[in-house]
């Protein structure tokens, strides 16, 4: 479950970020301030339109890594416009099973995924996606795909929205011994949602997230820390809802090695090195690692596998633009 947006994605300059106070490799929520940067990017610039948010990107990414026809399910709130149905036809290439609550009264939320010298800054409209309610998730066709999961993962965005349909999920994850992941999805969300997410930690059985949401973590919760490793550790410590599972921490650090705590002890694992002149856009980088590992992991690979599909994907993504792919996944 998560926020459907509709990327609006360009390459921009850097007067039109100094325009709207906008700084490079963040994510933000559209203040009053951002709202005409939508209208203009779309009239000045080279506008692509790609069905994104944080979660509906992993799930499209392991969809695509795994190969079986609809063996992902996905929920969120889009508007009753042609954005939403831009979103619709999308996922349904992609293949992914969604089941949207379609809002009448807002329009399809949109990502504003502004590019400058292949870095990537989001600005997110949520509007319609803003409107998801747990009574979708309660109807008995939503909840039997629920039922029927045996892996759920929601990003951190999701938590502005509707922690009750979280808590929901989470809850029956821990009932039922079956796995549930978040991730941490944005500095702001750990500074300013901190109490919603320290609610739906401990039935987290994976914590994602990169190394800027994780030292932003860290000093939301006095740790006085900025080690990533140090850090990652504690996460995986944190109490849990359920013992069936321990928890483990992945966090990515762009270039530098992806860093995986379980057990109180840390592995280190080599990204793909990428020319820089390959470098296309960073952005879905982070949602494609997510779902490059849940694809091994729902196979039930090692975690070195998991990580290694992680790393493919991502490698994958930020030689294209937006978080899209080829036909098919050439991972061994």
């Amino acid at each position: 479950m998560g926020n459907p947006l509709l990327d609006i994605s360009s390459v921009v300059d850097q007067e039109f970020l100094d325009k709207y106070d906008i700084k490079l490799n963040d994510a933000i929520l559209a203040e009053e301030k951002h709202l005409p940067m939508y209208e203009e990017m779309a009239s000045k610039f080279n506008v692509e339109y790609i069905a994104g948010g944080a979660t509906q990107n992993s799930i499209r990414v392991a969809q695509w890594m795994l190969q079986i026809p609809a063996v992902t399910s996905y929920m969120g709130c889009i508007g009753k416009d042609k954005f939403g149905e831009e979103m619709k036809k999308n996922s349904a290439q992609a293949g992914v099973n969604v089941h949207y609550y379609e809002d009448e009264s807002a329009p399809t939320g949109t990502c504003a995924v502004c590019v400058v010298g292949g870095e990537r800054s989001l600005v997110a409209n949520l509007s319609a996606a803003n409107c998801y309610k747990s009574e979708h998730l309660k109807r008995p066709e939503n909840w039997a795909l629920v039922e029927k999961a045996k892996y759920y993962y929601i990003a951190g965005f999701f938590l502005t929205v509707s922690p009750e349909s979280i808590l929901l999920v989470a809850e029956h994850a821990a009932a039922k011994n079956k796995v549930f992941m978040m991730n941490l999805s944005a500095p702001f969300i750990c500074e300013f949602f901190k109490d919603v997410q320290e609610k739906v930690l401990p039935y987290m059985d994976y914590v994602f997230g990169n190394e800027t949401e994780a030292r932003t973590f860290s000093k939301v919760h006095g740790w006085e820390t900025d080690n990533v490793e140090e850090i990652a550790v504690k996460i995986s410590q944190w109490p849990k809802a359920s013992g069936t599972h321990k928890r483990i921490t992945v966090i990515t650090q762009g270039a530098d090695p992806v860093v995986v705590a379980e057990d109180g002890k840390v592995k280190l694992f080599p990204v793909i090195k990428l020319p820089k002149e390959q470098l296309v856009d960073t952005n879905g980088a982070g949602d494609a690692f997510v779902g490059g590992f849940l694809s091994q992991l729902v196979r039930e690979k090692p975690i070195e596998d998991c990580v290694r599909g992680g790393c493919y994907a991502a490698n994958v993504i930020i030689q294209r633009s937006g978080c899209t792919y080829p036909e098919k996944p050439d991972f061994n």
